[in-house]
């Protein structure tokens, strides 16, 4: 077997297995107008990114040259970037033109009796409430992958 076919069969699976994230890219794709547009360049981005690969996959498949699937490659990955560089700018965007609608809406009258500066969802606490969730996560599932190995290499752990 050669290096090219080796190659494409190694780009081939990843591009394969990588549906976990172009699915779903797809789905926003197909949703429209639905998702907000940073969301849908953000799944541009993500679909170029894997096209890409699977077009090297077929190039290095198809007996094309290194040069070739190397320039494929780095033409879809610039857009991809390019594309995801956009979604980013787009989503700070969108997310200024949502503290202003949020401020309009704790200024209006019939907001209720509590409304005011600093009554409307905090997204720094959401982050910290998902960051604590995380660590928690990760820091028990690593207390047992230790604990796992540490069994396995003591012999403790029976069949």
């Amino acid at each position: 077997m050669s290096a090219a076919a080796v190659a494409a069969l190694g780009v081939a699976v990843v591009s394969a297995s990588g549906y976990v994230w172009y699915v779903p890219a797809l789905v926003d794709l197909r949703a429209g107008q639905d998702r907000p547009e940073s969301r849908r360049m953000a799944a541009a981005a993500c679909v170029t990114g894997w096209g890409a690969a699977a077009a090297v996959a077929v190039l290095l498949l198809a007996g094309a040259p290194w040069r070739v699937a190397l320039s494929a490659a780095a033409l879809g990955g610039g857009v991809s970037a390019a594309l995801r560089i956009r979604s980013a700018l787009c989503r700070r965007r969108e997310a200024a033109e949502e503290v202003l609608r949020w401020a309009a809406l704790l200024r209006a009258p019939h907001a209720g009796p509590h409304a005011g500066p600093g009554t409307g969802p905090d997204p720094a606490a959401a982050t910290r409430r998902s960051a604590t969730w995380a660590a928690a996560g990760l820091g028990t599932a690593t207390a047992l992958a230790v604990a796992v190995i540490l069994a396995l290499a003591t012999g403790s752990a029976s069949p």
